[in-house]
């Protein structure tokens, strides 16, 4: 056997004797060095096989297909589009929240030429990068001025930057968040220069709290949002507006970190109660930050609105120009913003699409895949199941929606294993395992999706 192992590592071509197999308009559209790669690549794989027993022989056919296979593995983009059977809505592993076709295309034609990004088509001058979206934000939420940067965590901690470096920042301990990726409030807040000062328990914060802290040295009252988590139970918490008046008797301004941003009201969709933007501004806030790419539906952002004099404070803070965002998410916020003012979010905006659209509709997209999968039945137990989607992307963490999912138990396999396969393959599909089921939740799998999910599981379970 070891003679024989021998004989065939003897039969490896050279890097360049491999690239004399490939077809000449390959060698044609790539450069040499690119070639070179993708050869050593296919060389190093063929001896490992060799090595493990699982390739006995070969010829130059085989040579030749071991190279264009790992040529076209090499044009597959580490970032890529997946199917989303997850039924969670915004999801932050996979890029949270999707835009609308519309805002894509509008994208494509910005950044495939030139923009007016900073000129002012009217006086030929130099202009704001802010001006394309600042008056569309102004119309749909009433505030006075508007900034924007690339997350919301950059807002944060430029707005506690700008306005209260070197001074006091009162925060209810019920409201010291750490999100996704290890943001927390205190950590943020030491990094601006603030100065924390906690106020209240976990659970319980009363105004009187906020008013015995303040001092001369007070420079915000800052509301945390909770965005995803509640505390419940024995609790009490200062609304916006209770410290809007006191941050006015005392001539201090009051900073709310809405964290998701919502510019619908989510009770018409039998969900609780969740502040929207201009729920927020009406009552009196001064200053309010959120994300761009969560209930908003747009790019990723961190859109900052409020009164005109702290948000030019806020613009002229150097931290702003590091901070600040380029034509593509511009381009996608003008977009998305449009959509709204035009009254069409439910229509064309996925996420609401996804809260919004009938149970009725998904479980007919369910009906639709599991008609298009009916050959596995005999390797695989398909059924449609009831369950329920989340909202997810740290916005509305108790509420879901009902939904209906297609589940697969895999016969002569395990579910892990099935999975594992559709995730690798070229448009990977995300899904879950529940009960040694493949459960594909069809509230986040859009429409133009279900023939592609159909064809994935039926290649992965036919190889079984």
């Amino acid at each position: 056997m070891k003679h024989r192992k021998e004989e065939i590592f003897r039969k490896i071509p050279s890097v360049n004797r491999l690239i004399t197999l490939i077809p000449d308009e390959i060698k044609v559209e790539y450069k040499q060095g690119f070639l070179t790669e993708i050869a050593r690549e296919s060389l190093d794989f063929l001896r490992k096989k060799i090595l493990a027993g699982e390739v006995e022989d070969f010829d130059d056919d085989f040579l030749k297909d071991l190279f264009l296979k790992f040529l076209e593995k090499r044009k597959i983009f580490n970032l890529r589009r997946v199917i989303n059977a997850t039924g969670v809505i915004i999801h932050t592993n996979l890029g949270r929240s999707p835009i609308s076709e519309k805002v894509a295309e509008h994208i494509g034609n910005i950044v495939t030429g030139y923009s007016n990004l900073e000129i002012d088509l009217e006086t030929g001058k130099r202009g704001l990068r802010y001006q394309n979206v600042e008056e569309l934000l102004k119309r749909l939420t009433g505030a006075e001025a508007v900034c924007i940067v690339n997350n919301n965590a950059a807002a944060v901690l430029l707005v506690l930057s700008s306005l209260a470096s070197g001074k006091e920042v009162i925060v209810s301990r019920g409201e010291l968040i750490e999100i996704g990726g290890s943001f927390r409030i205190p950590d943020v807040m030491e990094q601006s220069g603030a100065v924390l000062r906690e106020v209240g328990t976990t659970n319980k914060t009363k105004l009187k709290d906020y008013e015995a802290a303040i001092t001369e040295n007070t420079a915000l009252l800052m509301k945390v949002h909770t965005s995803n988590y509640r505390i419940l139970g024995f609790t009490e918490s200062v609304s916006g507006k209770e410290l809007v008046a006191l941050g006015k008797k005392y001539g201090i301004p009051v900073y709310e970190d809405l964290g998701s941003g919502s510019f619908v009201d989510v009770r018409k969709f039998g969900l609780s109660y969740e502040p929207t933007v201009n729920d927020v501004l009406s009552g009196g806030v001064d200053v309010v930050s959120f994300s761009g790419d969560k209930l908003l539906g747009g790019p990723q952002a961190g859109i900052i609105l409020g009164k005109k004099e702290l948000i030019e404070k806020i613009r002229k803070h150097p931290l702003n120009r590091a901070l600040r965002i380029d034509k593509m998410t511009l381009a996608a916020l003008e977009a998305t913003l449009k959509i709204y003012l035009e009254g069409k979010e439910l229509e064309e905006i996925p996420v609401w699409k996804m809260v919004s659209q009938p149970v009725s509709e998904i479980e007919r997209r369910a009906e639709k895949l599991v008609q298009k999968i009916g050959s596995v039945k005999g390797k695989a137990e398909v059924n449609i199941e009831e369950v329920v989607s989340e909202i997810g992307g740290g916005a509305l963490p108790l509420e879901t929606l009902p939904s209906f999912a297609v589940t697969i138990k895999p016969k002569n396999t395990t579910a892990e294993k099935v999975y594992r396969q559709l995730r690798r393959l070229p448009e990977p599909v995300i899904a879950r395992i529940k009960d040694e089921k493949i459960v594909f939740d069809m509230r986040t799998v859009f429409d133009s999706e279900v023939e592609k999910l159909a064809d994935s599981i039926l290649e992965v379970l036919k190889k079984d």
